[in-house]
């Protein structure tokens, strides 16, 4: 069976505007590009594709070793849905889906939903994370505030085997000043995003 990682980046120039309170848009920016580069790096050993519509994603993309799949116009679901289309005709079987802006995240490559659909919730059990399924199930992607529950509902409505996965690493992503700063007990110990956001000190994939 073939899988690969799939990742929805924005432009990274407009990205994580709600951090507005704590970082400048060069800050936002820099970080938002450091976090999608972890991710990737977080997928070894599957292939890597970046579904963007910003050229300058797309050459940062191509620059650390992943694929891109131009997207333009299709928002978050369109764009995330079209990239399967694109795994799936070029006979990838599996895909996992993991959001640009987790910065603990680890093991993407591991993630294997078997013939159903893998969930991995944030930590408020709203949004999806990650999620690993099959690329011909046909899914359709419903993104944004209580994502998890829509999602399952999809798996369901399909006829496919859900499970969830609930790691503390994958399910810490960064939206609002609150979430730069996360608490020691999580994997990688405590690091600090807001006083580091032009060189983050990321922990790299499988170190502790």
């Amino acid at each position: 069976m073939r899988a690969a990682v799939l990742i929805p980046v924005k432009a990274f120039r407009i990205a994580k505007v709600r951090l507005a309170p704590a970082l400048g848009p060069a800050e936002r920016a820099r970080l938002a590009e450091v976090m999608a580069t972890h991710v990737v790096g977080a997928a070894t050993p599957l292939p890597t594709f970046v579904v963007c519509d910003d050229l300058a994603v797309r050459t940062w993309a191509e620059s650390v070793g992943a694929q891109a799949i131009w997207t333009p116009g299709l928002g978050l679901d369109g764009a995330v849905e079209a990239g399967i289309a694109h795994l799936h005709r070029a006979a990838f079987d599996r895909v996992v889906v993991a959001h640009g802006d987790l910065p603990l995240a680890a093991g993407l490559g591991d993630l294997d939903p078997g013939t159903g659909v893998l969930l991995v919730p944030d930590r408020r059990n709203d949004g999806t994370n990650v999620i690993a399924l099959p690329t011909d199930a046909g899914f359709r992607f419903a993104y944004g505030p209580g994502s998890f529950a829509r999602h399952r509902a999809e798996a369901e409505r399909l006829g496919l085997p859900v499970s969830v996965r609930h790691d503390a690493a994958l399910a810490w992503d960064v939206d609002v000043p609150a979430d730069l700063v996360p608490p020691g007990g999580l994997p990688g110990g405590r690091i600090s995003l807001r006083h580091e956001a032009a060189e983050p000190a990321l922990p790299r994939p499988g170190c502790p």
